[in-house]
């Protein structure tokens, strides 16, 4: 059974001071079920996920209590990644015939504040400090600068990009650009990353309403098929946030096996695609993204991002809304918002920022303690 997203709805993400993470979720809900023509009491099922704003099941007091299926997911940064995937597989098996995924959330000011019991480690990992994400971040992104020749520059250049698209996008936090010398000369955080280099914790709600594509033009005249979804884990030897240790030999990202499983899924290959999103929590993620979902080599990215590649207009626009760098990352949401996008853009809805022509569609998304949720889409 092919699946398709017959309606997409948004909360701008950011700060909304008195506004709840739930309200948020409930926003976008709405918008959704608008865009698709539908009513809450016509959802068969729905998958949500929400880390710091409660339990997304607690959205039928706003919405309606229906008693329909409502699961939780939790699964870091790809919570949104897997929302998306268990509605996927719910409609694909022939179970169900329209349902919903959506994530929200509203994570205090600062830095997130992971325990390290939760993620399979002693308390010693962060009474030693190594639970602070920046750290790892600034590890990896220097390992692999020296192996592949990567420079600040074109780290400065992803953040560049990254507020130019969000200046363009009115559901996105941060919509003002910056310029590539404030970015280098911002206040270090990690070495070689910049404050303008990292996300940020923030708010926001996303939802989508997926249905039988067979059924998909009863509810939009610009449905979008979901070709593939897929959720792959680390293998031993992977360098993930929260490694304690490292092994001699070293093993490929999620992100590998998880990209691959998409194309496969999907019969199709990076080359295809003309409009991704990409995992960004900061600079350099994005950068060893793109080599990790396939669109290029290892220290490829140097030329590719300074020639403009992946800028809107380039041959391989990447976060065309602003990623998590303009946007701010809250967990439940983040995930789909990547998909919102994607929809927006194989739409042709996207405006100013949109790519033309644009037909197939990627999105990737990683979370800790090592995971990642991949789709392909195409209108």
């Amino acid at each position: 059974m092919d699946v398709a997203i017959v309606g997409i709805g948004i909360h701008k993400f950011g700060r909304t001071d008195g506004v709840s993470g739930r309200e948020q979720g409930a926003f976008a809900a709405r918008q959704a079920l608008a865009d698709a023509g539908v009513e809450w009491k016509d959802m068969e099922f729905a998958f949500g996920g929400s880390a710091a704003a409660g339990s997304a099941d607690s959205l039928v007091n706003d919405l309606g209590l229906t008693g329909l299926q409502f699961v939780n997911v939790s699964n870091g940064c790809a919570t949104g990644g897997s929302a998306l995937l268990s509605a996927y597989t719910s409609i694909k098996s022939g179970e169900y015939d329209i349902g919903m995924a959506v994530g929200f959330d509203k994570h205090p000011r600062g830095s997130f504040n992971p325990d390290p019991e939760a993620s399979g480690l002693g308390k010693w990992y962060g009474d030693v400090g190594m639970m602070l994400t920046t750290q790892f971040f600034g590890m990896k992104i220097q390992r692999y600068m020296h192996d592949f020749g990567i420079s600040r520059e074109t780290l400065a250049m992803v953040a560049e990009k990254a507020f130019i698209n969000g200046s363009m996008n009115p559901y996105a936090w941060r919509q003002t650009p910056v310029d590539i010398d404030e970015i280098l000369n911002g206040m270090m955080v990690s070495d070689p990353l910049t404050k303008y280099m990292f996300c940020s914790p923030s708010e926001g709600g996303v939802a989508l309403i997926l249905a039988r594509a067979d059924k998909a033009h009863q509810y939009t005249d610009t449905p979008v098929f979901l070709k593939a979804a897929s959720i792959r884990t680390r293998h031993y030897g992977s360098f993930e946030v929260f490694n304690p240790s490292l092994a001699v030999e070293r093993a490929p990202s999620p992100t590998v096996f998880a990209a691959k499983a998409a194309f496969e899924m999907a019969g199709i290959g990076p080359e295809d695609v003309h409009v991704a999103q990409l995992q960004d929590t900061e600079s350099g993620a994005e950068v060893m993204h793109m080599a990790e979902n396939g669109f290029c080599e290892d220290g490829e990215q140097e030329h590719l991002i300074k020639s403009g590649a992946t800028r809107i207009g380039g041959k391989m626009p990447v976060n065309t809304d602003g990623g998590c760098l303009a946007n701010g990352e809250p967990i439940g949401a983040s995930g789909l918002r990547q998909v919102y996008e994607n929809v927006v853009q194989l739409r042709g809805h996207a405006g100013e920022r949109q790519v033309e022509g644009a037909k197939v569609a990627y999105s990737h998304v990683y979370g800790a303690p090592g995971l990642s949720a991949c789709t392909v889409m195409v209108n």
